[in-house]
């Protein structure tokens, strides 16, 4: 069997390093722990407006926020830091409206809806709403009607139908439904700019609908941008 020679193998040794460069990627993403962007002072900065008096001020808390994301590992995740930082900010500028009073410096200070109604879809056959039971709103992002209360229990492992109260009861818990809401219904839109994760949460303030409501989702927005040290991107209203 004849000798191979040296400079031969070391041609090939360069073929396949130079097929093996080309398939790297051009940029590789370095995920950035969530909890090193919600920080303690990034999140008490949004806690401490709401009012010794509201339920939410102990109730919503950073700990029971960082657990609850361990079930939807692509929050925060994107494709980078700067989307990943939209991203927290568009959540948490709906979280603080949704839970607290416009116009008003009062976030997370609601944990349900105050006027509270059935909001029973019977046309739902595969989430049934329960006798007795009230699907208003909940949570940070107000999780509201039979459909989502039931789906939202099927995906985190609890009752929804039977029991939504928990929703407002445990903290983990009301976490993981707005971080579901979040996921299944706002996240896919969310790249088409703030504007459109509104139109998802509320469509009704859309368009001329309520234009107080949107400016108070863009001024949380805004704000939460600007404490990540990210631009707001652009269509950032409806």
């Amino acid at each position: 069997m004849g000798k191979i020679q040296l400079p031969a193998i070391i041609h090939v040794v360069a073929v396949l390093v130079s097929a093996i460069v080309i398939t790297i990627p051009a940029t590789v993403v370095v995920a950035v722990p969530l909890g090193r962007l919600v920080t303690p002072e990034f999140f008490n900065n949004i806690r401490n407006k709401a009012g010794s008096n509201c339920k939410g001020k102990h109730f919503y808390t950073r700990r029971a926020f960082l657990k609850a994301a361990k079930s939807y590992p692509r929050f925060g995740h994107l494709d980078s830091v700067e989307e990943s930082k939209r991203e927290i900010a568009a959540f948490f500028a709906h979280v603080s409206h949704e839970t607290g009073v416009l116009l008003v410096v009062s976030d997370l200070c609601y944990t349900e809806e105050i006027e509270r109604g059935t909001y029973c879809d019977s046309s739902a056959v595969a989430n049934p709403c329960a006798p007795g039971r009230q699907y208003y709103g909940r949570g940070p992002l107000q999780l509201s009607w039979n459909y989502n209360y039931g789906e939202c229990g099927k995906a985190n492992g609890f009752d929804g139908l039977r029991n939504p109260d928990i929703v407002a009861r445990d903290p983990v818990v009301t976490w993981k439904s707005a971080l579901w809401f979040w996921s299944t219904s706002v996240r896919p839109t969310e790249r088409k700019g703030f504007g459109e994760t509104i139109h998802k949460i509320n469509g009704m303030e859309c368009n001329h609908g309520n234009t107080d409501e949107v400016e108070d989702r863009v001024r949380y927005y805004r704000e939460y941008c600007k404490q990540l040290g990210v631009s707001p991107g652009n269509n950032i209203r409806c």
